[in-house]
């Protein structure tokens, strides 16, 4: 089967304060597949991720979304690619309901409108669904700042399901989660995998990463250092060097 890119970029650069971030990256991610992206602390990966969905601007170079070459990408065009995201840190509405936070994503609308918009069946059916995948339905009435942190991140991963969209990039979703919680998440990373989604995952945990990745990227100091099958890649020695530090 001929594989088929979701993701492309060529010769993504980026510098901060005269260091480059991510320097001339050119990779592919495919569609319908877990592609895990490594690296030792300051690899460029959130990097790669801001810059793939228009948080940060490049220097130079292009991302390609199914072959449409982009030479900027702005943060309010990437759902309208069929993109979204998560973040290390969280961000939600922290003083409305776990089920508002989720509602909000539903709609087209700015965030403000979509307050007073009078949510359907439908959205309240939909919301219902990413919650209980994440197992968060029981806590749809709390305010999201009454959540404990796991949670706060798995209500994070459900407004990302909410959005529906093709390609999802997520950055340390596992972080600080307990193992019933990692279980959850796995689970949710296989069945879009399972649905011909694709899933960009940075993960530091690499028992995790080799469980879920079809494909892997380790990036060191901004650049493409090796990529290929999980427990392939983690075996070379200029990886070990790199990321293991030994």
């Amino acid at each position: 089967m001929v594989s088929v890119s979701i993701l492309q970029t060529q010769k993504l650069h980026k510098h901060f304060n005269g260091v480059n971030a991510v320097d001339h990256l050119s990779l592919r991610i495919e569609k319908g597949k877990v592609t895990g992206i490594v690296g030792p602390n300051g690899s460029g990966k959130t990097t790669l991720v801001n810059l793939l969905t228009g948080m940060v601007p490049s220097d130079s170079g292009a991302v390609l979304v199914s072959e449409m070459k982009l030479s900027r990408i702005r943060p309010y065009d990437v759902r309208t690619y069929g993109m979204t995201r998560t973040f290390q840190q969280v961000r939600l509405f922290q003083q409305m309901s776990v089920l508002d936070n989720v509602l909000v994503v539903l709609t087209e609308r700015g965030v403000f409108l979509s307050l007073f918009e009078y949510h359907t069946n439908f959205h309240l059916r939909q919301a219902k669904v990413v919650l209980e995948q994440v197992g968060l339905w029981d806590k749809r009435n709390e305010n999201a700042e009454n959540l404990s942190y796991g949670q706060r991140k798995l209500l994070e991963i459900a407004r990302a399901l909410a959005m529906g969209s093709d390609t999802m990039l997520l950055d340390e979703p596992f972080a600080g989660l307990f193992p019933s919680m990692k279980k959850t998440v796995a689970g949710i990373v296989q069945k879009l995998r399972s649905e011909g989604k694709t899933v960009v995952l940075i993960e530091h945990d690499m028992e995790i990463i080799k469980h879920l990745s079809d494909h892997l990227i380790v990036l060191d100091a901004g650049k493409l250092l090796a990529e290929g099958k999980s427990h392939e890649v983690l075996s070379r020695k200029e990886v070990i060097e790199a990321y293991l530090g030994e």
